[in-house]
């Protein structure tokens, strides 16, 4: 792979808009260091903290696969790195079964309670809730999907039997783990919202003093409840005590209690979806699909880009087609995207013919007006757009086996923290607050509106590339909405510029939808601003908080970065 220019600036680029309702939250960016891919043989893990690559390889090296790897770095990331994903959560993965040569996208989304409905976030007035208000405590929980997700790809995929693979994250949580800075300071930015939680805050704040890096912290109950996952797989997390402690946790909440109850336990399930797949420069691209938006999206960035060159590096000319893309895609994931068991779709977001359509709005003279297209439908419907935004807690890893099994999968708990409330010693996610908060608009329905029994609407887009069949690369990020930015750009890099993972791993962060756009401080991308802002937008400046995982896999071996952001670490065999 060549080393690119990262930016090539000269000042006639003037992209337009973005997605611009990222509010703070406590998820610090880590301190950031130079990023350096790292080359494999036949084995890789890719995660957000040490430990849990450790993890990961440790399972490998014992004869365990790409599905038993995942269930080991999943629970030690519940662990190490708690505001960001874990056992009281969900997630997405996509697995590549190299044998069966086959691909599976499983859903283990978070899920409504039976008893909510579209006035779910509707205040006494009528009027929506402010989002800060409905995040801590309750309300905001679905029923967690991670547990039975993991339980899911052992059951399909293992080779080693469950019973070990919880045995690192059991021995770090009785023993203890060195709180890493990145922790620290996200504990010490949510301290106040975190201390209105008396179990949280004697975990997270000792003493009434946030924890601090380097000092040894252990979780008992969390190791007992590894114990139980090893022991009698999810079962207890849906049927048994450890789901009535999330239920009993969550309805005598002191901040807006919620409504879970034990039939919505009892009644999730993980599914396993058909992954949405297109075609981009001759290779194809996989992902999620509905409840997620992030496979849908990111393919009609890049189908419209197709008809575009983007040249041989980053240029502002080339960010601007992509800004454009973006802006035209997010229109249609506000107007059409939602849990599609519950929301009817068009079945034309991905048509060729419509992308090709789309692709003709983009002007290299001036921003458009960016609104949502009419894809093609089976029967349509009349809806509102939802303009809610997701905020990043969530964590992504990529591993790959000696056998060539792959996974790629995005965790969460929602924002950092999640919900702030804990349960047999995780923390709760707030993924309800995914729901658009307003259910109609002019009468027509938002399709992400709340609805019982249903997945809130997500970004997370666990991504595997395919070049004549065999898979060449896999990636995937947290951020919020921000991913599918996050995602795009990486695999603009790796496949247009033709990157290393480190290299589109390193990319100063643009992303766009709406009206205006995020460039990342402190990088290339902010050189953009001045530019933009002499065209008539309105750019912003910001902290982008991405955590990409990257491999790629060539003919002479693996290559794999993590994002320099964040504290993970790519490790080979």
């Amino acid at each position: 792979m060549r080393r690119s220019v990262l930016f090539a600036l000269t000042l006639t680029f003037s992209p337009a808009a973005v997605f611009a309702q990222q509010s703070p939250q406590p998820e610090r960016t880590f301190e950031r260091a130079a990023a350096s891919d790292v080359t494999g043989k036949t084995e890789m893990v890719i995660a957000a903290h040490p430990l849990a690559v450790e993890a990961g390889l440790a399972v490998l090296a014992e004869g365990g696969d790409a599905a038993d790897a995942a269930v080991a770095v999943q629970l030690v990331l519940t662990l190490v790195e708690p505001q960001s994903s874990g056992l009281g959560g969900g997630a997405f993965a996509l697995y590549w079964d190299a044998t069966l040569q086959r691909l599976t996208a499983y859903d283990g989304r978070e899920v409504a309670p039976k008893a909510a409905g579209p006035d779910y976030w509707l205040g006494p007035d009528g009027a929506p809730m402010a989002w800060r208000e409905a995040v801590p405590g309750g309300r905001s929980v679905g029923v967690p999907g991670t547990p039975a997700l993991l339980e899911e790809l052992h059951n399909r995929h293992s080779r080693l039997p469950r019973t070990g693979l919880a045995d690192a994250a059991i021995e770090l949580a009785e023993q203890g783990f060195e709180v890493s800075p990145r922790l620290a300071a996200s504990v010490k930015d949510a301290a106040e919202s975190l201390a209105a939680f008396p179990e949280t805050a004697a975990y997270f704040l000792p003493d009434g003093k946030p924890i601090e890096a380097g000092a040894v912290l252990k979780n008992a109950a969390l190791a007992e409840t590894f114990r139980r996952f090893a022991d009698e797989g999810a079962a207890p997390f849906y049927t048994g005590d450890l789901a009535e402690n999330v239920i009993m946790a969550t309805r005598a909440s002191p901040l807006n209690p919620g409504l879970l109850t034990a039939e919505d336990f009892a009644g999730y399930q993980p599914i396993s979806r058909k992954p949405v797949c297109h075609p981009y420069r001759g290779l194809k691209i996989c992902g999620m699909g509905p409840p997620s938006s992030g496979a849908l999206t990111i393919g009609q960035i890049l189908m419209m880009l197709e008809h575009r060159d983007l040249g041989p590096a980053p240029s502002p000319a080339a960010w601007r087609l992509y800004v454009e893309a973006s802006r035209l895609a997010f229109a249609d994931r506000g107007l059409y995207m939602a849990d599609s068991d519950f929301a009817a779709m068009p079945e034309g977001l991905l048509d060729p013919d419509y992308m090709a359509m789309r692709a003709g709005l983009i002007s290299a003279a001036a921003a458009g007006d960016a609104a949502p297209g009419t894809p093609p439908w089976k029967e349509g419907a009349l809806r509102a757009p939802d303009r809610s935004a997701e905020r990043p807690g969530t964590s992504h890893f990529v591993i790959r086996d000696s056998d060539g099994d792959i996974v790629s999968m995005t965790t969460t708990i929602e924002t950092g923290f999640g919900s702030r409330l804990m349960a047999n010693g995780y923390l709760l996610n707030n993924e309800l607050t995914d729901f658009s908060f307003t259910p109609e608009a002019d009468g027509k329905p938002v399709a992400n509106r709340v609805e019982g029994g249903k997945r809130p609407r997500s970004s997370m887009a666990p991504t595997i590339v395919f070049r004549n069949g065999t898979p060449a690369f896999a990636l995937g990020s947290p951020g919020g909405a921000r991913i599918i930015g996050y995602v795009a750009t990486a695999l603009i890099g790796l496949i247009d510029w033709g990157m290393s993972p480190a290299e589109a791993a390193s990319i100063g962060h643009v992303t766009a939808s709406g009206s205006r756009v995020d460039l990342e401080e402190g990088t290339e991308a902010a050189m953009l601003e001045e530019n933009l802002r002499a065209y008539g937008l309105e750019p912003r400046i910001r902290n982008m908080n991405s955590g990409l995982a990257i491999l790629a896999l060539t003919p002479e071996g693996l290559v794999g970065a993590a994002d320099p952001r964040r504290e993970g670490v790519a490790r080979s065999d």
